[in-house]
């Protein structure tokens, strides 16, 4: 796989990719299939199956009860999202490597636009994004170029190539590639069917890989990075 172009920005999906907020996510989710009657989920199912927005999946799975089920699985994430969250490794070594580049950095993910800003600002994250975009902040949620359209507009930035779009899933690298960006994979998407079904531009398998790859940029002689 050729290197990527050497990035002018970087946004970044959010779950699995910087964070691993899933206890919540799967405590929230089996408060609203209990209260409405469905089976519960595993992790591991969760996992392979949260991808699209609230807004998008729940009135499939729920029809016109959506919105109470929807009540209930925020009602459940708020109560614990912030004491379960854990920055995903190298995560924190990723952002600071872009930021010592002077890259912009914003996020782009499906979790809720106000959920995904108290994150941020619990980690001391939040001031190395220029936007942090989420689920109901554009007209429409990722796939959709719209959100991703918000996160280049913070940043400065023109679509093209020379923006990263960093994730963990297939449907990331779908959302690059609608918003005309460079389709990054973090991890080996073994969640997702495996790199091959990601079919990334490039990948990394950790955050400490991608860090380290960022402060080669900073000093190309030495990495042999040109």
């Amino acid at each position: 796989m050729p290197a990527p172009p050497r990035p002018v920005a970087i946004i970044w999906d959010w779950d699995n990719t910087l964070v691993d907020g899933w206890a919540a996510i799967l405590a929230g989710l089996n408060a609203a299939f209990v209260e409405h009657g469905l089976p519960a989920w595993t992790l591991e199912h969760v996992k392979a199956n949260v991808r699209r927005s609230l807004r998008e999946t729940f009135p499939e799975i729920f029809g016109s009860r959506w919105e109470a089920a929807r009540d209930t699985f925020y009602r459940e994430v708020r109560a614990q999202h912030l004491q379960v969250l854990t920055p995903m490794p190298g995560a924190e070594a990723a952002l600071r490597a872009a930021a010592a580049l002077g890259l912009p950095q914003a996020a782009n993910s499906n979790k809720q636009g106000p959920l995904l800003r108290a994150e941020a600002e619990q980690l001391g994250w939040a001031p190395l994004f220029t936007r942090l975009v989420g689920a109901g902040d554009a007209e429409a949620d990722k796939p959709h170029p719209a959100p991703m359209r918000l996160g280049l507009a913070a940043c400065g930035v023109e679509a093209s190539p020379a923006v990263w779009y960093v994730g963990d899933t297939a449907l990331d690298m779908v959302a690059a590639r609608n918003a005309g960006c460079t389709a990054v994979l973090l991890g080996d998407a073994a969640h997702d069917g495996g790199v091959g079904n990601a079919n990334p531009d490039a990948v990394f398998a950790t955050g400490h890989a991608l860090a380290a790859y960022l402060h080669g940029l900073a000093n190309p002689v030495a990495t042999g990075q040109f």
